[in-house]
């Protein structure tokens, strides 16, 4: 069964659901039959790809709140993080345009590196404070999940993944996706925000269940005999 997230990763939130969803799903008894899509989605596509300003000093621009209740937020979501193992230094990180790590995400997931690569741009940006869209940055991260570091770039020269990025954003439209994080199951169920794992649970349950009836599992009643493996054992 596919679940499919859109996700930026630029919000705080989008870290703490995907670490919620992993409790849910690693708990889960049909995990193995689990697929998970990666979908791109930009909360701010006007940010500039240099960094020049502090995530308070762009929080109170952008939401109009006074810096002293912009740092009380994030110190709330700083605790949140905290709460499911995650640490946050939204005072060091570099406010930056993400459609460059989007490109990433996309090459990656072509790779079956997606959740990989999601989980590395989420700790380089608010654990470690580096600037995601800078592509030597990139490049280095994509070698540490296992990327091919010849064919790395090609992830910013071929167009094919900036389309896939805004093919994705038009996908949440369509679908009236204006918030993230937000997980689609099956495309008939959906989980929105950065929910307590619980809730992730019944939705895998629910749409499992329903899944599961439409895509019966195959069991062979099988006679054995000598065979050979794909190991080359031959008996």
């Amino acid at each position: 069964m596919k679940i499919e997230i859109w996700s930026d990763v630029m919000c705080p939130f989008c870290y703490i659901g995907k670490r919620n969803f992993e409790t849910a799903l690693e708990q889960f008894a049909n995990k193995d039959d689990i697929e998970i899509v990666w979908k791109s989605f930009q909360l701010d596509p006007s940010i500039p790809e240099i960094a020049d300003e502090s995530y308070l000093d762009y929080l109170v621009k952008r939401k109009g709140m006074s810096p002293g209740q912009v740092a009380g937020m994030l110190a709330n979501v700083t605790q949140s993080a905290k709460e499911v193992g995650l640490e946050y230094n939204l005072d060091k990180s570099q406010i930056v345009n993400s459609f460059k790590a989007h490109r990433f995400i996309q090459f990656a997931k072509e790779k079956k590196l997606g959740t990989e690569m999601e989980e590395r741009l989420f700790r380089a940006f608010f654990t470690e404070a580096k600037n995601i869209a800078d592509i030597e940055t990139l490049a280095q991260l994509g070698k540490e999940i296992g990327l091919d570091e010849n064919e790395l770039k090609t992830a910013f020269t071929d167009d094919k993944y900036a389309y896939q990025v805004n093919q994705d954003i038009q996908e949440a439209r369509t679908l009236g996706i204006s918030g993230v994080p937000f997980f689609v199951f099956d495309r008939k169920f959906a989980v929105s925000g950065a929910q307590p794992p619980q809730a992730f649970s019944e939705t895998l349950g629910k749409s499992f269940t329903e899944w599961r009836k439409l895509n019966p599992e195959t069991k062979l009643e099988v006679t054995r005999g000598q065979s050979c493996s794909i190991d080359g054992a031959c008996e």
